[in-house]
């Protein structure tokens, strides 16, 4: 933990943009933060009370190391509550912005950046440049505004407001930065308003054809709920990208993908990112043409593609072997039509595509050569009577505005964008890791201080005790292995689950 806060160098940071007092404080930053630490690991509360008791529980040499015990001229002074409080208070303040508005300010998300790169620093880079993303609610401890109180005339009783998103109207609380927004709530039930922020990470994946990595949470972003998540995420992005980080694949679900192309999609694409998305139902299927090819699922495909086919949808969760061979079969079938890239993106965005009979994928009249083709390419039997421009011409070219939401790495559902989007599960295992109550539990009460700063402070804290406890999981999973391995065993494979939470709670409910 010591050596975290070390490769961070925020300690030294933040001491200079603490005010100097007339005598010097006991309690430096760095102690502060390794504190913070040692109760996140210990599974303790966000809680400053429970902060001062992890450092006076140390040992004596490591308190008087660390300055939790220091010499006064009346003798050895253990450091108390007030001190711990004042410290900490004067580095939000310092971290805050001079007028909080529910994001975080540039020092702020600078901490927290070099916070989570420092402990993939000490424990050891994974060998991957994949990442998910999500986001997941992150409830204040404070109580929301109260409800508008009704005139003497009134004879209804004050009721909180129904919409989350009405305005205040200048009523406040204990958490003025702290805003409504919507969280799903428990299975089968719509989803709840809740007040609070939204906590984002950037969890690190395995690439698509390598080796599985200890699923690292690298960058976390929290902002007040009437921010939009995916626009607030791209910054911190950006910055990964210009520290040298190497992005190749970004997975996310269809709440980031559905965001206006401007606000998410174009910013990534720009960095040489590919993006796999889950695509929203709104965004599936055909959506328009660009010079005569049809626009669907972020691909372009000729004008005669089957309708039966450009409205395929994923297969449904729980699908046998039978139903997604058969779903793969019609996917292969509809790659045929799909317009081949012959280039990558120029520096405006722009790339070429051909028609697909050029590129031997089927068979259409308009291309004679392509009707040399064996039978086994499908055949174009209804080609346009006034063929459109992606007919007429060898190539076409596609500006980025075309398909900017949707365009991802892989065909839209086939089997390679299942399989790669299949990795985003990572985000929500990271997510399920801090919201456990055996170890550390993010829910309404964990962090009992109000207001952006403390709050994304101490999950930064959290999150990190997370990343040493994946860390550790994954070095004694390897050496298990490499045992096995040297016993001529195979490795051990892990349990899955036998039973579905719906067959467990049928059998609870069932009757005698």
């Amino acid at each position: 933990m010591e050596a975290v806060v070390d490769a961070s160098g925020v300690a030294a940071r933040i001491e200079a943009l603490l005010p100097v007092g007339v005598r010097p404080r006991q309690l430096r930053v760095r102690t502060l933060l390794v504190g913070m630490l040692l109760a996140a690991v210990d599974g303790r509360p966000a809680h400053l009370r429970r902060v001062h008791q992890a450092l006076t529980a140390l040992g004596e040499p490591e308190r008087r190391r660390l300055a939790v015990i220091a010499q006064f001229k009346t003798g050895p002074h253990l450091l108390t509550y007030r001190q711990l409080e004042y410290t900490f208070a004067r580095i939000v303040a310092a971290l805050a912005k001079p007028q909080p508005d529910g994001s975080p300010s540039e020092q702020l998300s600078k901490v927290l950046d070099a916070l989570l790169e420092a402990s993939i620093t000490v424990l050891g880079e994974p060998a991957s440049s994949s990442y998910a993303v999500d986001w997941t609610d992150h409830e204040t401890w404070s109580r929301p505004p109260p409800a508008k109180r009704s005139g003497p005339e009134d004879s209804e009783p004050a009721t909180p407001d129904p919409d989350p998103a009405a305005p205040d109207n200048g009523r406040q609380c204990a958490d003025p930065e702290a805003a409504w927004g919507h969280r799903r709530g428990a299975a089968g039930d719509k989803h709840e308003p809740f007040f609070g922020y939204y906590t984002q990470v950037v969890t690190t994946v395995k690439d698509e054809h390598g080796p599985d990595v200890p699923e690292l949470v690298r960058r976390i972003q929290i902002a007040a709920c009437d921010t939009d998540p995916p626009a607030a995420l791209v910054p911190v992005i950006e910055r990964m990208h210009a520290s040298g980080i190497d992005i190749a694949d970004l997975l996310a679900d269809s709440g980031y993908a559905y965001r206006v192309p401007q606000s998410w999609a174009l910013p990534l694409r720009r960095l040489g990112i590919s993006l796999v998305h889950d695509l929203h139902p709104n965004d599936r299927g055909p959506n328009g043409t660009h010079m005569g090819a049809i626009r669907s699922n972020g691909s372009l495909y000729c004008p005669a593609t089957p309708a039966a086919l450009l409205e395929i949808a994923p297969p449904a969760r729980g699908a046998g072997p039978d139903e997604l061979a058969a779903h793969d079969q019609r996917c292969a079938e509809l790659a045929r039509y799909k317009l081949s890239r012959i280039s990558g993106h120029d520096q405006d965005g722009y790339h070429r595509v051909a028609c697909p009979a050029t590129r031997a994928k089927l068979r259409c009249p308009h291309r004679p050569a392509s009707m040399q083709l064996d039978h086994t390419r499908p055949q174009v039997l209804v080609p346009p009577a006034q063929p459109p421009a992606c007919c007429r011409q060898q190539t076409i070219t596609v500006p980025p505005a075309v398909n900017a939401k949707t365009a991802q790495k892989h065909d839209y559902p086939s089997p390679e964008h299942r399989r790669s989007y299949a990795r985003r599960s990572a985000a929500e295992r990271a997510y399920a890791t801090v919201k456990d109550p055996s170890t550390n539990d993010l829910s309404r009460g964990c962090c009992r201080l109000t207001g952006l700063t403390p709050i994304a402070l101490f999950t930064a804290t959290t999150f990190i005790a997370r990343n040493l406890r994946i860390a550790d999981a994954s070095t004694a999973r390897q050496a298990d292995n490499d045992r096995r391995a040297a016993a001529g065993l195979p490795p051990k494979r892990r349990k899955r689950r036998r039973q579905t939470t719906a067959d467990l709670i049928a059998t609870a409910n069932a009757p005698p």
